[in-house]
């Protein structure tokens, strides 16, 4: 018996959000050595582009992973309503007492997409491009 292919989907979205970059955890001085620019007591933003891909079997009937439109829904729910035009440290609970890098916002973005999701199974990664030059990648490991 042959098992059902699988394909990876995935959606792409765009956000715009600041933040500064600075931990509870270390001093001040550190906090400016480690951080550098970036943790400029007015913070700095960016627009973000996410992209999320699921990974499953292509259903028989739709030819579909997943329907887009409802992975663009509980993407609006799991990061848009959260993170869009937000400060993320101030905005966004999480962030309290986590700095809020681009490392800290995919698993972020990635617990609130299990939470949110119908089939939180299909999620397979979660990709950030901070800038142009940084990108950031996590699979929930």
């Amino acid at each position: 018996m042959s098992s059902m292919p699988k394909a990876y989907l995935t959606r792409r979205i765009q956000l715009s959000a600041c933040h500064r970059l600075h931990s509870t955890s270390l001093t001040v001085e550190e906090n400016a050595r480690v951080y550098g620019k970036c943790n400029n007591i007015n913070g700095h933003g960016h627009n973000y582009i996410v992209e999320v891909t699921l990974f499953g079997e292509v259903d028989q009937r739709t030819g579909m992973v997943m329907n887009l439109t409802d992975l663009k829904a509980e993407m609006e729910t799991a990061i848009m309503d959260v993170a869009d035009h937000k400060n993320l440290d101030k905005d966004v609970a999480y962030f309290k007492d986590v700095p809020s890098t681009t490392e800290n916002v995919a698993i972020f973005f990635w617990c609130n997409l299990k939470q949110t999701m119908k089939k939180p199974s299909l999620l397979y990664e979660i990709k950030i491009h901070e800038t142009e030059n940084n990108i950031v990648i996590y699979r929930g490991d």
